[in-house]
């Protein structure tokens, strides 16, 4: 059931997401509004969501891991930051914060140099 929870959960999430930025798309290559909208209401509703009393597994982690987590990863990301902030683990925050982002920027420029050294058939 948690698996269907979650599929149902990530359909809508990826649709809404697609929506939101087809209706906040910036022409010519502009500033990304529809990701930072999307980044930013999936940061409230993910924090909002998690404060709330737990509810069943399912729901919660259809909601939480289906819906926003297809709506947006940057929300996940910020809500494991905070809580290992309120837990005191500033350390583990930091390291976090730190392999996220720096990871990220990362895979995104290697990712980007394998696919033109396949595409241009240059050394790699």
């Amino acid at each position: 059931m948690i698996y269907a929870a979650v599929g149902i959960g990530g359909i809508l999430g990826a649709l809404l997401r697609y929506g939101l930025s087809v209706l906040l798309f910036v022409p010519g290559g502009g500033f990304p509004l529809g990701t930072l909208a999307a980044n930013w209401i999936g940061c409230l509703a993910l924090g909002w969501f998690h404060a709330r009393p737990p509810s069943s597994p399912v729901f919660r982690t259809g909601i939480g891991t289906g819906l926003i987590g297809s709506f947006t990863t940057f929300s996940t990301f910020s809500v494991e930051t905070v809580t290992f902030l309120q837990d005191g683990r500033w350390i583990t925050a930091g390291i976090y914060l730190l392999a996220s982002i720096w990871g990220g920027i990362w895979l995104i420029r290697t990712g980007s140099r394998l696919g033109a050294c396949r595409k241009e058939g240059a050394r790699c």
